[in-house]
């Protein structure tokens, strides 16, 4: 495998797993504030998160390649609101997006396609990760700051979440 290629993916590894530890703070902060379904959607999604690092990890080692961890920093643990919880999701998943495309370029610079037909997963996931994040901000603005379109907010989550359990993350 190729060095430059194999750095990319290690850094990719390390940050599928802060957005694992990411979205479980998130979850534990909806928990903590009464927001089950909110937060039963996180922790799925947090689990998604570490499955997208053990595909890539998978990949690595398929290739021959050395898989190297590093320290991740300590993710965000309070937010002023559930808006704040998932504006911030809709940003991380802008990040990744961009993570995934640098190292789609760093493929096609290396001439490296075995890796970038495997990244296509990743593009394609990252378009639905985006617009189910931008789903879940469009229906939190729907839902108001009021208790009630809060509270049929956070059911919509839940029900999300049960959905999403179903659907196998690889």
């Amino acid at each position: 495998m190729n060095t430059n290629v194999e750095a990319s993916l290690n850094h990719q590894i390390n940050a599928e797993e802060h957005s694992s530890r990411l979205y479980f703070s998130m979850a534990a902060w909806c928990d903590k504030h009464g927001f089950e379904g909110s937060a039963k959607y996180l922790f799925t999604h947090a689990e998604e998160e570490r499955m997208h690092m053990i595909k890539l990890v998978h990949y690595v080692s398929e290739r021959g390649g050395t898989v190297l961890t590093d320290s991740l920093p300590k993710p965000q643990n309070e937010w002023d609101s559930i808006l704040a919880v998932f504006t911030e999701v809709l940003a991380h998943e802008k990040k990744v997006t961009g993570m995934i495309n640098s190292i789609f370029e760093v493929c096609m610079q290396e001439k490296d396609y075995l890796t970038s037909n495997f990244l296509q997963w990743y593009i394609q996931e990252q378009v639905e990760e985006e617009s189910s994040a931008r789903g879940v901000l469009d229906k939190l603005t729907l839902a108001g700051n009021t208790q009630g379109g809060l509270f049929h907010f956070d059911k919509e989550l839940m029900a999300m979440a049960a959905a999403s359990a179903i659907k196998p993350a690889l």
